[in-house]
């Protein structure tokens, strides 16, 4: 009975991430040029990235070189350090320590599918092999992508109080590096992301690289709307000399009715949300609390008419 529940419940969670996986690869993509050529630029370094992991000393290093030979070892690899960026993991070792986890967790799954199995035959033993081995490698890329969400969620509430913030430093007449990093500083302990990501910036620029490929990775790295607008705003006002202190105080103003906006849709979605947990779990609830106290007098009652005849 546990092994045929265990299996049900097995082949629902796949057919699930096999639907929800087909919607993804239909979605419609962002920024489809941008994306083909982030993959062009990437697959003319894979081989200068594995020459490097191989001659690289540590044993991240060592492991994420074995993963790439395998088929899609490198794909797995790439995919995985940009979700992790774009979850503000940039630790050297943090690929390594994920790809690891994701191992261990899938073959954790086997183990268990098989010894589930172990009395079945070898030929009934192939759809929950399966099933175990996609949710191994599956569920953490979706654990994954949650932290992304749950990141680029967290730089969208910060940004519109620091887009003000930085308005207002602008007008006292620093510059834009300093500014940025006086803004970092200040918002260190209540937005700690976007502090960090404008420290990054700040700290690229002065490392010689151009501001416009600064932002536009920071822009690669986030992949918020916002952050595009704001970076664009930016490198045009000092490419063309324009004032950036009001521009930053109506761009902020106008991050401030989009967040509006976004509680309000999240509101209007709640109540299409609570529907289905009333449905299935308050209102038979409900109706037993009101007609059972009714019920139970009046099935004694009929019980004593029917004794009394």
């Amino acid at each position: 009975m546990l092994t045929n529940l265990l299996f049900f419940l097995i082949a629902g969670g796949t057919l699930t991430l096999l639907l929800w996986t087909g919607l993804e690869l239909f979605r419609t993509q962002e920024d489809p040029l941008g994306d083909r050529l982030e993959e062009l630029q990437t697959q003319a370094m894979v081989a200068s990235a594995r020459a490097a992991r191989r001659k690289g000393g540590t044993g991240p290093d060592r492991f994420l070189y074995v993963i790439s030979l395998f088929p899609g070892g490198e794909d797995w690899i790439r995919g995985s350090e940009r979700l992790l960026h774009r979850a503000g993991v940039r630790r050297s070792y943090a690929a390594a320590l994920y790809i690891a986890c994701a191992l261990l967790f899938a073959l954790a799954l086997l183990s268990g599918m098989l010894w589930l199995q172990r009395n079945n035959p070898p030929s009934s033993m192939v759809g929950g092999v399966a099933a175990a081995l996609l949710l191994g490698f599956m569920l953490p890329k979706i654990f994954l992508e949650r932290m992304v969400n749950r990141y680029r969620r967290k730089l969208q509430e910060a940004l519109p109080d620091t887009v003000d913030l930085l308005g207002i430093v602008l007008g006292t007449g620093l510059a834009l590096d300093q500014s940025m990093m006086r803004v970092s500083e200040e918002l260190e302990y209540i937005y700690p992301e976007l502090a960090g990501e404008f420290t990054t910036v700040v700290m690229q620029v002065r490392a010689g690289q151009e501001r416009t490929v600064a932002f536009n990775q920071f822009v690669r790295r986030t992949g918020i709307e916002d952050i595009k607008s704001l970076s664009a705003m930016i490198v045009q006002s000092e490419k063309f000399g324009t004032s950036l202190a009001q521009a930053l105080k109506v761009y902020a103003d106008a991050l401030r009715t989009r967040r509006r906006l976004r509680a309000e849709a999240a509101v209007g979605k709640a109540g299409v949300k609570m529907l289905f947990p009333i449905v299935l779990f308050i209102l038979p609830a409900l109706f037993v609390v009101t007609l059972v106290p009714g019920v139970i007098p009046a099935l004694r009652d009929l019980r004593m008419l029917g004794g009394g005849r």
